[in-house]
């Protein structure tokens, strides 16, 4: 008798439950699929625990046991090992029943965390591992990437013979997170040459059941569900799942009547939980008809009201563009800080651009100044955001304030990282790059969040990102700015460049590009400024001429600023010739400087860019 057999015969067969949260609730939080080796009696008990609940199907504890994952825990040169020993604790457990091995989804809900051709060789070697031990068959399991299922499944199909069984995991009821509705990822999972195709993870029972109903039987291929026990809480540092063993017996039920012919648990789930499932439906047959759900769904996205805005990038090409950063405060005394943004208003400039906690260290929420300097000085706020401080959820959190504040202007940068900062011990996120971020942000204007899940509205976000032309080699700069440009980058702002030679470079290496540079003018206050800029801030190099230039006030910090002043307009005229973006960088708060900066750049180009347009 076969897997297949038994579920051709109309058979509901049950699946074990979590493995995981049984070790986890033991006291194990290391790497579950290393203790197929050290603790292998624990793993036969678990499996053991399961059948006794009535499993016809267990799992072997192999869900991460492939190159990408186990390299996390030094354990990569163990594939082979950890697979097999997997195998034989499983037969010897299953004893008659069913024991399939287990490969887990490695891309979770990043797509692009990890490349197809690494996902290509780590699945192929932890397949054969699997193969050379005689399972009974394959399952696939907690897949949010449909394009990772179907590359894998397309490998196994062609690899063996053995039943197949494929489970996604929905990020909203009905939808996975690309917006593949679950019926259509279902049907492609089954023409690829899936046996078994279903759901597992994520979802609880009433969720995964509301799925279902929209989802017709199989032509050839049967249906599965593996629900988690319920959302876990979190509890003196330890995720606890607080579904019970009754609610698994009522919708037992529910699940046959949607034509699930393998049902099992995912996480929180325990032998209780598949014990109510097999009591429930021994004996019972699958059912052969069932009446799907029509679900009409219309996408009703609204454009977003923008009253007179023209994005930057459309600016700096009309006319000479000035932005200009003014970092908000560490302290929460703004008055300086408002001081500065009402003079940059009155010199002209085109907006005031805020860091998002520059270096690493705490200031005033630039979200926050923005909105105030928008309303209260009507200059455009031009908000950064780094990669650094928020989550994913934090990140789109943040994403729709802005949009709420009616903030369209954004600077997406990585953000350097926390060990930098005022807190060393503070955690560095990096959910996303700055790549990702950009994407993420284009989406957002699209009406969609991350997970696909409809905004109700298309936000109007116009996307800088940073540029450093300052690298050893300004190709590998424009490599990435182009890059950035595919993920849908609306125009650069640049590092700081500290010579005229380097604008030069900057501009002939850059004037293929279609997209507007703002490139970066920072005016040196003092020669420990200047050293401190050249030998400790990522991303600045200043030239040598520049330095000793400054070195020789070293002792005359009025001199010094003025002479800080002369080297900035310098570079200022010969930026202004090749640039019709200027980004003008204000050192501790002195704005007076960059206020003069801005007057100087008005009163010596006013005509610069009409000049330009004549000569093209």
């Amino acid at each position: 008798m076969s897997l297949i057999t038994d579920l051709e015969q109309n058979k509901i067969l049950i699946g074990d439950g979590a493995m995981g949260t049984l070790l986890y609730s033991y006291g194990s939080d290391f790497c579950y699929e290393e203790l197929n080796l050290s603790q292998a009696d624990q793993i036969y008990n678990i499996h053991r625990a399961y059948l006794d609940a009535g499993a016809n199907i267990i799992q072997t504890n192999t869900y991460a046991a492939n190159y990408s994952k186990l390299e996390r825990y030094g354990l990569q040169d163990h594939v082979k090992e950890i697979n097999k020993a997997a195998v034989s604790i499983a037969r010897n457990a299953a004893q008659n029943e069913y024991v399939v091995g287990t490969i887990g989804g490695i891309r979770g809900i990043k797509p692009n965390s990890i490349s197809l051709d690494e996902i290509k060789r780590s699945f192929r070697e932890q397949l054969y591992c699997l193969l050379m031990e005689n399972v009974d068959g394959i399952q696939l399991e907690t897949y949010y990437d449909l394009q990772e299922l179907e590359t894998v499944l397309e490998i196994a199909r062609k690899e063996t013979s053995l039943p197949i069984i494929t489970q996604v995991s929905l990020q909203e009821v009905g939808f996975l997170q690309d917006r593949t509705p679950i019926s259509e990822a279902l049907n492609r999972l089954e023409n690829i040459g899936a046996d078994v195709v279903g759901l597992n993870c994520r979802l609880g029972p009433y969720h995964m059941l509301k799925t279902l109903e929209e989802v017709p039987l199989p032509n050839s291929a049967f249906l599965s569900a593996f629900p988690n026990a319920s959302l876990p809480s979190y509890t003196d540092g330890r995720f606890i799942y607080e579904g019970d063993a009754d609610y698994f017996k009522e919708c037992a039920h529910l699940f046959r009547q949607q034509g699930v012919r393998l049902l099992g648990g995912c996480c929180g789930t325990t032998p209780a939980h598949i014990r109510a499932f097999s009591q429930e439906l021994k004996d019972l047959e699958a059912v052969t008809e069932k009446e799907v759900k029509q679900v009409k769904r219309k996408l009703v996205i609204q454009s977003a009201s923008k009253p007179n805005y023209v994005p930057l990038s459309e600016e700096v090409k009309k006319k000479q563009s000035i932005i200009v950063e003014l970092d908000p405060p560490r302290k929460l005394d703004t008055l300086r800080f408002m001081e500065g943004a009402k003079a940059l208003k009155e010199a002209g400039i085109d907006a005031l651009t805020l860091a998002d906690n520059s270096l690493a260290s705490p200031r005033v929420c630039n979200s926050a100044l923005g909105s105030i300097v928008q309303k209260q000085l009507d200059l455009r706020p031009l908000v950064h955001i780094t990669c650094r401080d928020r989550n994913l959820i934090g990140l789109q959190s943040h994403l729709m304030g802005l949009h709420t504040h009616g903030i369209h202007d954004i600077l997406a940068v990585t953000g350097d990282p926390a060990s930098v900062g005022d807190f060393p011990g503070a955690s560095s996120v990096y959910d996303v790059t700055s790549f990702e971020l950009i994407k993420l942000i284009k989406q957002f204007n699209q009406g969609l969040s991350l997970s696909g899940k409809e905004l109700g509205e298309k936000t109007s976000f116009t996307v800088g990102a940073a540029f450093n032309p300052n690298i050893r080699s300004i190709d590998k700069a424009v490599d990435r700015l182009e890059k950035k440009i595919a993920y849908g980058a609306d125009y650069f702002i640049s590092q700081p460049v500290f010579s005229e030679e380097r604008l030069i470079e900057t501009y002939e290496s850059t004037k293929h590009i279609d997209k507007p540079i703002y490139i970066g003018i920072m005016p040196l206050t003092s020669s420990q400024n200047a050293e401190f800029l050249h030998h400790e801030v990522p991303g600045i190099k200043l030239s040598d001429s520049v330095r000793d230039r400054m070195s020789k006030f070293k002792d005359d910090p009025t001199q010094a600023q003025k002479e800080g002043l002369l080297i900035a307009k310098s570079l200022l005229d010969t930026a202004m010739e090749l640039f019709n973006g200027i980004y003008l960088i204000t050192p501790f708060m002195r704005y007076e400087l960059t206020v003069e900066l801005a007057h100087y750049a008005k009163a010596n180009h006013p005509s610069l860019l009409a000049r330009r347009s004549q000569n093209a």
